[in-house]
């Protein structure tokens, strides 16, 4: 073979090996219990994959150890686009400033598919704390130190993050109760157990209709158009506030770009589809990307130093 040849044969091979792809079944990891937000979207996309793809596209949930298991898993896979994450923040741009001994390092080992959603939580409470606004919890807060709870779905989840930020900066003591998820959270918060927590709409909704849970403030830029009434937390006085939660895809680095560029426009496609659309994305009030590759590496460069301050101002230390 010639040298110009051998250079064609070059160029074409990152081609030839995204035209075959995939060449068997295609493993999405989801490093959270079934049945959340996240899985839910997850199995949507995957299967509106799998018949684009041609084989069989496969959400296994791996919960636990704080997503950190479920993630390595991923970062030690093959580069080859068969074995993907589907995962929220916490195990990209949390767990470097809330978890010791890593055993990978998220940024570098893992290559950004897409920034898929933003997810918009909102303070709740218990009717019973007779709070109106943020400004009226942190009164009852100052008010008796250490007689309100609010529920979390583990330490350094969102909720945690949020009410660590709101105690810091306004010098209130109130008692962080963990719970297993944001079901368990909420379930805890209607019965009186804790007297807030935070959950999107998708979960809360029914509860506010039926005056069984008070939204203070949302989280997001704008306000949810389902409830025009409730301000957002910079509405509110509290934009710090906010742990910007959000959901995106991943495949191991070294996945070659054009393979990862054409993954990302499947899944961007998926999401598309009116079905997602309309029974996943907007009932649930998301803020929807379905990001580039670049688009969503710049996006984690930022969010990494806003968690840094998040976890920074609410003063949780690495365990």
């Amino acid at each position: 073979m010639n040298r110009r040849t051998l250079l064609l044969a070059g160029l074409a091979a990152p081609a030839i090996a995204q035209e075959a792809f995939p060449t068997r079944g295609v493993r999405i990891v989801v490093p959270f219990p079934p049945g959340g937000g996240l899985d839910v979207l997850a199995r949507a996309i995957a299967e509106r994959l799998q018949p684009v793809w041609r084989q069989p596209v496969v959400v296994e949930n791996r919960p636990g150890g704080s997503t950190v298991p479920g993630t390595d898993a991923v970062a030690k896979a093959a580069p080859d686009g068969h074995t993907l994450l589907v995962t929220a923040d916490n195990s990209i741009t949390a767990n470097p400033h809330l978890v010791r001994n890593l055993p990978h390092d998220p940024m570098r080992d893992l290559a950004p598919v897409s920034l898929l959603v933003e997810v918009h939580q909102m303070v709740l409470t218990h009717p019973a704390v007779g709070a109106g606004t943020m400004a009226e919890l942190v009164a009852a807060a100052r008010a008796a130190p250490g007689r309100l709870n609010f529920g979390s779905y583990g330490v350094a989840s969102q909720p945690h993050l949020a009410f660590a930020a709101l105690m810091a900066r306004e010098r209130i003591e109130m008692i962080h109760v963990p719970y297993r998820g944001v079901p368990p959270a909420i379930l805890a918060t209607l019965s009186g157990e804790v007297q807030m927590t935070l959950a999107g709409i998708a979960s809360a909704q029914q509860h506010l209709r039926a005056g069984t849970l008070r939204a203070l403030a949302v989280g997001r830029p704008a306000r949810f158009e389902q409830l025009p009434a409730v301000p957002t937390l910079a509405e509110a006085g509290y934009p710090e506030m906010d742990p910007r939660t959000w959901f995106g895809a991943f495949a191991p680095a070294g996945t070659p770009a054009p393979l990862v560029a054409r993954i990302s426009r499947d899944i961007a496609a998926a999401m598309a589809d009116p079905a997602v659309r309309d029974r996943h994305l907007t009932p649930n009030g998301y803020t929807v990307h379905a990001a580039t590759p670049e688009a969503t590496a710049a996006f984690l460069r930022d969010d990494l130093e806003y968690k840094r301050r998040l976890v920074a101002l609410a003063g949780i230390q690495p365990e």
